[in-house]
């Protein structure tokens, strides 16, 4: 067991949420409080309904994960938003949320992970939002279509391949969720190739004429990573037992 103060205030140091900016309605850190006590924790990369409730099934007295309740912006509680806060606060569920401070967290975050199970040799880091480097490359002798087999076996799923890029990639960079915009980044850092989870139209021709092969592996299959290893890091460190809720949405 441990005081739900004292766990956030560690994952507020850790993360370190003061020093990476994120977008407004992120609301990273703690959503939703409980009356003080953590002994088990669920994580998932979506505060969904479903979650919430899988949560509660198992005993969870907080959820872990990457994208919050408050995507919607300030809104009031009504429908939906009330459902998820009255199964919460009835089962006495607190909710902690890390977005971009978990993407680019370089031991627990989705980039650094993804790309270690990738086999990639650590290069450094590229992308920036708000002046904060969130993405991260490495090193690797594949050509384009070994490393998409490499990606599917690892994300259990399909992923498409923009090959704008050589066929033989050296240079890997990572970043999950909905990147296809660092395109550009990947280039300017002399990359051949981005792995993410999905993009816009007009990214394909970033991709083709900007002469980056861009992978896309799903949005939700490329974030998962972040959610459990940082589960398994407060395992380890502090004992508590953890399960991982994994609702996939295919996007």
């Amino acid at each position: 067991m441990m005081r739900l103060p004292e766990l956030c205030a560690y994952l507020h140091d850790f993360l370190r949420l003061d020093a990476i900016p994120d977008y407004g309605a992120a609301l990273n850190g703690l959503q939703v409080e409980n009356s003080g006590e953590v002994h088990r924790i669920a994580a998932a990369v979506d505060a969904s309904q479903a979650a919430i409730d899988a949560a509660v099934a198992a005993g969870a007295d907080l959820l872990l994960v990457h994208h919050g309740l408050f995507w919607d912006g300030n809104q009031s509680v009504t429908g939906r938003r009330y459902r998820r806060l009255r199964r919460l606060l009835q089962a006495d569920v607190a909710v902690y949320a890390a977005h971009l401070p978990l993407d680019a967290h370089p031991e627990v975050g989705n980039n650094a992970v993804l790309a270690r199970e990738l086999g990639l040799r650590p290069g450094g880091g590229f992308g920036e939002y708000k002046g904060c480097t969130l993405g991260v490359w490495g090193e690797t002798d594949l050509h384009r279509d070994e490393l998409t087999e490499r990606l599917r076996k690892r994300l259990g799923g399909p992923v498409r391949l923009i090959a704008g890029g050589p066929e033989r990639v050296r240079r890997v960079g990572v970043v999950t969720g909905g990147a296809g915009d660092q395109a550009g980044a990947a280039r300017a850092a002399g990359l051949d190739a981005l792995v993410t989870g999905e993009g816009a139209h007009h990214h394909y021709f970033d991709a083709i004429e900007g002469g980056v092969n861009l992978y896309l592996g799903g949005h939700y299959a490329t974030e998962t990573w972040g959610v459990r290893a940082l589960a398994a890091h407060l395992e380890q460190r502090f004992g508590l037992p953890w399960l991982f809720l994994d609702q996939p949405t295919g996007l």
